[in-house]
């Protein structure tokens, strides 16, 4: 399952990443589990300063793998599970999807 990650840096996430603007990608590859791959950390505009997309088994692996980059990013992270439009016509949501979502890149599938 795929999940997005929002990322607020904290002010010492913010200078850590002014100091060092590889420092999220340092952050991501040091929060290694063996169930858990991250597919992609963006820099964003607006009322967040990253997206990062990940791949967990279940909520629990998901949870770890954030809470772990939230501490090494230094910053507040809200974590979402993305959910497939196929899968709400799937489960009787009345969407009218004629294909089903690619998966995103790097993720299984793909």
């Amino acid at each position: 399952m795929q999940y997005i990650l929002l990322v607020r840096l904290w002010p010492e996430g913010i200078d850590a990443v002014l100091d060092n603007p590889r420092a999220p990608l340092d952050a991501e590859r040091e929060v290694s589990m063996p169930d858990v791959s991250a597919l992609g950390i963006y820099a964003v505009l607006g009322a967040h300063d990253f997206v990062a997309i990940i791949d967990a088994p279940d909520n629990d692996a998901a949870a770890r793998w954030s809470i772990a980059f939230g501490a090494r990013i230094r910053g507040e992270i809200t974590t979402m599970p993305a959910v497939p439009i196929s899968h709400l016509q799937e489960r009787g949501g009345g969407v009218d999807v004629q294909a089903t979502s690619e998966p995103l890149p790097g993720g299984p599938g793909s």
